[in-house]
């Protein structure tokens, strides 16, 4: 078959970044997170700490290196982040054109809206489970944790908003809605990947 494409929406603190990378793992295929910056800072002429700086205007705790991945534009708004996303809607796009890949965050739910052969998850989890996963995978104290979930949260909503025009974990533009506490990262990647075989024919190798 043609590639494919999954995206991956995530609430803080839902262990979302190591379920898809752990997929691309089992899957065998490319991750995209933190490359998409890199690429969209290339395209636009910028330094890729203006771009993050850009993505991370909200960031309370700006030296711990977890919090730093976790924010996308805030829900402040500027030329530049229009620019950005733009910028970075092309180089989603652009990956999503030329091969099978897992790709986490920015809009790509709806940026490949239209693309038939991609598959929209969105991760989530119940509010202790994302404390307890803050504190112990992303070594933040506890007090932070729930700041932190708060906080990102709340920017992911409204990025969304903004450049999509619906929250990240609407349904109506989802596949599949998963409660990553109830199988774990491992188990949850699994599952995830599983499906994916499922929805594009593809045989076990």
């Amino acid at each position: 078959m043609e590639h494919y494409v999954v995206t991956i929406q995530r609430q803080f603190g839902s262990m979302g970044r190591p379920i898809a990378k752990k997929m691309s793992e089992i899957l065998g295929i490319d991750y995209y997170d933190r490359d998409i910056v890199e690429a969209a800072a290339k395209k636009l002429d910028l330094p890729v700490s203006v771009v993050k700086k850009e993505e991370e205007r909200a960031t309370l705790v700006p030296h711990n290196p977890f919090v730093r991945m976790c924010f996308p534009l805030d829900d402040g708004t500027s030329d530049t982040q229009d620019d950005i996303f733009a910028a970075q809607k092309n180089v989603i796009r652009q990956i999503a054109e030329q091969e099978t890949c897992i790709i986490v965050g920015r809009c790509a739910d709806f940026i490949l809206s239209d693309m038939p052969n991609s598959f929209h998850i969105f991760i989530y989890a119940p509010y202790k489970a994302r404390v307890y996963n803050s504190v112990h995978s992303l070594g933040l104290g506890e007090k932070e944790a729930r700041h932190m979930i708060h906080e990102v949260d709340k920017a992911r909503r409204s990025y969304h908003m903004r450049y999509a025009g619906y929250t990240p974990g609407d349904p109506r533009f989802k596949q599949l809605l998963i409660d990553s506490s109830f199988l774990g990262v491992d188990g949850t990647a699994e599952f995830l990947a599983e499906g994916v075989r499922k929805r594009f024919g593809i045989a076990r190798t």
